[in-house]
């Protein structure tokens, strides 16, 4: 007996941009040995690792943000649109790291979400440092629908 397969809803849609922002995280890390030393706005945030799956008819979204205290996340639903939020703050002062690999700062997740979401679907909490989201209903929408290309008539001279 074959597993089920669900359709992909974001099968095509990538969020470029927290993609690139993930390979400029790991450049500067790499480049610069100090991950998180410099203060980021979000233009520039870095992305917390996610898993997104299904189960049963629901998207589950999940978010690695241990170190962050709650009051400093925001889960915001805009336009088909979920983001995800917030900001790591170095708790000790007068301290000197010798190595230092969690980002610190504010950081920014967008997802995009199949259409039809509205803010009633979505529940969120979050537990040691693990945000989780819950868009109910959400897992077995179609996914982005391919629109056929025409071809133009030739130009006439």
């Amino acid at each position: 007996m074959t597993p089920k397969r669900f359709n992909n809803p974001f099968y095509g849609v990538v969020d470029m941009i927290t993609e690139m922002n993930r390979i400029s995280d790991s450049m500067t890390t790499m480049e610069a040995g100090n991950a998180g030393e410099r203060e980021r706005g979000y233009a520039d945030a870095w992305s917390p690792p996610t898993d997104i799956l299904a189960r049963g008819n629901d998207l589950v979204i999940r978010c690695e943000i241990a170190g962050v205290r709650e009051q400093d996340v925001a889960v915001l639903l805009n336009q088909g649109t979920l983001t995800i939020s917030g900001e790591r703050h170095r708790d000790e002062e007068d301290v000197v790291y010798y190595s230092s690999e969690r980002f610190m700062g504010r950081f920014r997740r967008e997802i995009s979400l199949p259409e039809g979401v509205d803010e009633e679907d979505i529940e969120a909490d979050y537990d040691e440092g693990l945000l989780t989201v819950v868009v109910r209903g959400a897992a077995n929408t179609r996914g982005p629908k391919r629109i056929p290309l025409r071809r133009r008539p030739p130009k006439k001279s």
